[in-house]
């Protein structure tokens, strides 16, 4: 990712952000699931320092997970793809151990793959005076891209952190990253978020 020298020192103020972490959940995330370009044990990583660094600087820190009560209200659109399997394992919707522990995390479930639309995101986030948003998690072609776009829609500002995002290939991961996300906001790695949080 090419990015601007002069625009590199962008400053977070903690009070004014939220991480958001998509889908970093068993089902999801599991090492033994490979993303590209990233690994989900790289996503995960740099996911939960993160999370940790927002915590002890006073940041708000939500944890998204994707989840159904009874498969009845999750969206079922006929599509040229096979459809996904109907029958979770147990414990496919529970948040990766290096982040369920997160001290004050709020954790939002959503039903698709935006975490704005049917949740309480929007309302914890205007009731807090966030106007930011740092976004990570998987897929980045697919949760994190939709979540972006009604961020963007609702007016937050965005930050994009790279390296703590992946897709099933590189080519969805790039395509995102290099035509949607500067459009909507800004692209970092997770030591440059880290660096402007402190």
């Amino acid at each position: 990712m090419e990015m601007d020298p002069s625009d590199m020192k962008t400053r977070i103020i903690a009070e004014k952000t939220a991480l958001v972490v998509i889908d970093l959940q068993q089902g999801i995330a599991h090492p033994s699931r490979k993303g590209a370009p990233h690994e989900s044990s790289v996503v995960v990583g740099n996911a939960s320092r993160l999370a940790q660094a927002f915590a002890e600087e006073g940041g708000f820190v939500v944890l998204v997970r994707v989840s159904s009560f009874d498969g009845k209200d999750m969206l079922k659109p006929e599509t040229d793809m096979h459809p996904s399997p109907t029958a979770y394992p147990a414990g496919w919707d529970e948040i990766v151990p290096e982040l369920a522990e997160v001290k004050g995390a709020h954790m939002v479930t959503k039903r698709q793959w935006g975490a704005f639309f049917g949740t309480d995101l929007d309302l914890q986030l205007r009731r807090r005076g966030i106007d930011t948003i740092v976004l990570c998690g998987i897929s980045t072609s697919i949760g994190v891209d939709m979540t972006a776009r009604e961020a963007f829609q609702h007016g937050y500002q965005q930050i994009f952190v790279e390296d703590a995002m992946s897709a099933s290939t590189t080519e969805e991961h790039e395509y995102v990253c290099r035509f949607i996300f500067p459009r909507i906001g800004k692209i970092r790695s997770t030591e440059e978020v880290l660096a402007a949080l402190r």
